[in-house]
């Protein structure tokens, strides 16, 4: 086996900081790996291609058996409020390797998920199942078709070990690619289990790996409160945008750099009810579909409480210059709603009268429990499709009003077909997909892989993909999988 440790470029900035945010631990080693999945072109952008026809190499590699040149893994520190409740965590079954460089000279976490024990594992096996591993890779590659800031997915290792849920699963390995995993919760471990001053220097550190334009501000705190709050809510306005409900939106699942990470319960919404939640443990809605902003803005309200020391010695003064920022919040949520839902609908030069147009338009699919995204695509395609709101009279008058307001402006239809995807990753689709993989027939999960692909490309139609089978999501639950 060629051994190509020389051609990574593995950093670890992390190990720079107090000992109070890690551990420093190895993967442990998989019993009889056998690699999934190889996200070739995501390892072609990472620099990574030089080893992509030694298979033995790649499964080692990231199965935590063979660790790289100048690999340093540590676990991360954090905490959380998870559903509200404050609550000490950290990575109890993923291992960092380090950062590599990409071709475009960026650093990019390295992380084996399912990889061992830690000492955040909480009496759990440090292991994870290939079920839920699978789903990851597929949604987040998805999300990343759809152009939404996420974490990826560059491969799966069959551990070959069997790991012990409420049934008996094969245990799994994913190689999550991310910007940062540092969470909102990280913020929260600093600040309430780390002295101050290793705490400050951790806060310095992100801005600087981060957000260096705001280093020499003489207001950092405050700028960095600003720019994770802008994240957030580009964040949220863009799963809006593709009906995508995170499930599980605890301070430890809010990334700081903005990404989608963990995705547990995830699901997307097909008949469009702005209380959707599919996730099994959110009895009482509270990470529902409508209620994604509201719990972005509580746990910016978190976040910007863990760096107040630093803002004013006068910690009444501290307060009101963080909430005069968080202030903002629903006003800046509010308008990139609005302008998210304009090029859903193609209108360029929007006036106010527009967004009574998108109001009647939301209102008229909620009463007709119309397909979100099939009826985006249903009027970018400027086709019918025959359901109850393209039928109903109200949604027949709405359209001329909308047909006059977009009259000969072919750039509305074409920032509609950017915009709106014609396909989703179904919930039916995913856990078919799924199933068949774990049990060795991947067909189906590369085919919806592929059409994931295509997801903006309005010349390739698969009808199959944009129907829901009647009461399958009545019935369908998610959950944190693990």
């Amino acid at each position: 086996m060629k051994d190509n440790d020389k051609n990574w470029s593995l950093e670890n900035s992390y190990l720079k900081l107090p000992n109070c945010f890690y551990e420093r631990i190895n993967p442990s080693l998989a019993q009889d790996p056998k690699l999934i999945y190889y996200n070739k072109s995501l390892s072609k952008k990472l620099n990574l291609e030089f080893f992509n026809e030694d298979l033995s190499l790649i499964t080692n590699y990231f199965s935590g058996n063979k660790l790289p040149q100048n690999s340093k893994p540590i676990a991360q520190a954090y905490a959380g409020h998870q559903f509200g409740n404050f609550t000490m965590l950290g990575d109890g079954r993923a291992i960092l390797l380090g950062e590599q460089k990409d071709l475009n000279g960026e650093l990019y976490d390295i992380q084996l998920k399912g990889a061992g024990k830690t000492s955040f594992s909480r009496g759990g096996d440090g292991r994870a199942t290939l079920s839920s591993m699978l789903r990851e890779y597929i949604i987040s590659e998805s999300m990343h078709c759809l152009r939404i800031p996420t974490t990826r997915s560059l491969a799966v290792i069959d551990t070959g070990e069997k790991v012990y849920r409420q049934s008996i699963n094969n245990g799994g390995i994913l190689t999550r690619i991310a910007s940062s995993h540092v969470r909102v919760g990280t913020f929260e471990y600093g600040r309430y289990f780390c002295s101050k001053g290793d705490f400050q220097d951790f806060v310095h550190y992100i801005i600087n790996r981060y957000y260096p334009e705001i280093s020499n501000h003489k207001s950092p705190y405050l700028e960095l409160l600003k720019l994770v709050m802008k994240k957030q809510i580009d964040l949220i306005v863009d799963w809006v945008r593709v009906g995508f409900i995170h499930g599980v939106m605890n301070t430890d699942n809010m990334s700081i750099v903005g990404e989608t990470i963990d995705y547990g319960p995830c699901a997307f919404i097909n008949k469009y009810d702005p209380k959707t939640v599919f996730s099994s443990i959110d009895r009482y809605g509270r990470y529902a579909f409508n209620n994604q902003h509201k719990i972005a803005y509580w746990n910016l309200t978190i976040f910007a409480g863990t760096i107040l020391p630093f803002i004013e010695d006068n910690k009444d003064k501290a307060i009101q210059l963080v909430q005069n920022i968080l202030n903002q919040f629903s006003v800046e949520y509010s308008n990139k709603w609005y302008k998210m839902m304009y090029k859903k609908i193609g209108i360029i030069n929007p006036n106010e009268e527009d967004k009574l147009l998108i109001r009647d338009l939301v209102k008229l699919m909620e009463s007709y429990k119309a397909d979100y995204t099939n009826t985006f695509a249903a009027l970018t395609l400027n086709e019918p499709f025959e359901d109850s709101l393209s039928l109903s009279n109200e949604f027949k008058n709405w359209k001329k009003k909308w047909e006059k307001r977009i009259k000969n402006n072919e750039n509305g239809y074409k920032i509609m077909r950017s915009n709106n995807p014609i396909y989703i990753p179904r919930n039916h689709l995913v856990e078919s997909a799924i199933e068949n993989a774990a049990n060795g027939n991947k067909k189906e999960f590369d085919e919806l892989l592929v059409s994931m692909s295509n997801t903006y490309n309005y010349n390739v139609k698969h009808i199959e993909l944009q129907k829901t089978p009647n009461g399958f999501d009545e019935s369908y639950k998610t959950f944190c999988g693990t």
